[in-house]
Order: structure tokens, then sequence, then C-alpha cells
């Protein structure tokens, strides 16, 4: 098992593309639950959790001495049309996911290991409150859009590109591993600062656990609004974007 929480290419694949649905829903639903239970607790759930959150998880990367820049104010509502992360090569849509017929919160599309999904009855990326974008980290043949995202480290970027041609600009703050069996969904989606635009990008993480059939954590990257732009505004300078963009890498949209 590797660190970013896919299984070892060289296990048997039996029944691969039934097999391969069935252990995918599983993984995430873990993750799913935890989403439905928490929109459940919270009055508005467009408008989050307000009070701080802390929790007893792993953080990757949270080195001292690193300055990250000033919230800015949130924005007003628009809809995500893209997501992307410089650092990890990611540039990939986004579509909206909402509640199957259990309660859960759908992942995006098995056929589409390359999109990001966005629980649209939440809040919108860049107003206020705590967005939330969601993508596979594998499938049975290849990564997926957040193969890499443990990989991130604080103080790097995460764009969304909006409906209404503006780019929210967030910077990381921390990433964090939660274990399956701790998994608390207040601390994962709750508001770190009130009044603040906040966005996580999650996927499973940990190692593939063959008894259950399903990975054994959840990694959630966490980020704040710490700048706007135009989208017309941007021309050539989208491949100047801060770290080495793998152009090959699976965290290509397509």
């Amino acid at each position: 098992m590797s660190k970013h929480g896919h299984r070892e290419r060289s296990e048997p694949r039996e029944h691969a593309a039934g097999g391969g649905r069935l252990l995918m829903g599983l993984a995430w639903a873990l993750l799913l639950l935890g989403l439905w239970l928490w929109g459940r607790e919270v009055t508005d759930i467009r408008q989050g959790i307000s009070s701080p959150t802390t929790g007893d998880v792993a953080a990757v990367g949270r080195p001292l001495g690193v300055e990250l820049p000033p919230a800015v104010r949130p924005l007003g509502d628009a809809r995500p049309q893209r997501v992307e992360v410089p650092a990890l090569g990611v540039r990939a849509p986004v579509v909206s996911r909402g509640l199957d017929p259990g309660g859960a919160i759908e992942p995006p599309p098995y056929g589409q290991p390359g999109t990001v999904g966005w629980y649209e009855d939440g809040v919108r990326p860049g107003a206020a409150g705590t967005a939330l974008l969601v993508g596979h980290v594998d499938t049975e043949t290849r990564p997926a859009v957040f193969y890499h995202l443990s990989e991130v480290r604080p103080g790097a970027a995460v764009r969304v590109v909006r409906d209404d041609g503006t780019v929210a600009e967030f910077t990381v703050e921390d990433v964090q591993v939660f274990a399956r069996d701790r998994f608390d969904a207040r601390k994962v989606y709750g508001v770190r600062q009130t009044g603040r635009a906040e966005l996580r990008l999650i996927t499973c993480g940990g190692s593939f656990d063959r008894h259950s059939r399903t990975y054994t954590a959840n990694v959630v990257v966490s980020a704040y609004l710490s700048g706007t732009e135009r989208e017309t505004d941007r021309g050539t300078a989208r491949g100047t974007d801060r770290g080495t963009a793998r152009g090959a890498g699976p965290g290509v949209g397509h």
C-alpha cells in the first residue's frame, strides 16, 4: 500500500468492472454518511458550522515559519465550473452532486475519474462558509483526480473558476488524515474561522483494507479565500502558476 491510499496494482482483479464499482462505492460510504449526518446537524447547511473546530488528526506537512496571506472578504454566490491545484497539475471540471435516494451525497461519476464533485446543497466556493469538493483517489485501472492530494502543502494555491467569471483563489492552510474509525464530520466540515470563505478538498486515503474492501482514512485539505480575479484577466498567466504542473498526470481534467 502507498501513503496515498490506493491499492497495490498487483492486487488480483476478480470481476473488474462490477467489483471495481462495488469497492469504490464502499470506499465512499463512510465519507458520504458523514456528510449526510453533518448536513442534518446544522440549521442552515449553506452557512456551514459557525464554531471553530479542532481535531486529534494526523497533520501532513504543517511546517513552522510558513507565512500565509490574510483572508479576504467572501464573494457572492456563483457556481463552480473548474478547480485547479497548480502544484499537483490538477485542472479538473466540477460537477454538481446531490443526495441519492438513501440520503447520502453522490460521488463523482465512476466513468469520469478526472472530475471533481461539488456538494451543491452546501456552500458555493468563495461564499462565506465551508464549500465541499470531493474526488476519487483511483479507479480499478489508474489513478484519479485526487491521487496526489496528500502531497499538497500549506501555502499552495487552489483556484476555483466560477460561472460569474470570477476566480476564487484559496490558500491551503493544512492537510489532515482522518482515520475511518475516528471520523468526525463536525471537525472535518466545520468552519475554522467565522466569516471566512473556506474550502475542503476530500478524497480517500490511508491503506486499502482487503477485508472490509474500503480505505482506512480520508485525506482532507483545508483552504481559505485569499484573493480573487477575473477569468478574462488571467490570459497567458495560466501557464505560469506556482508549482510544477504534471501535464500528463492523473489530475488533469477530461
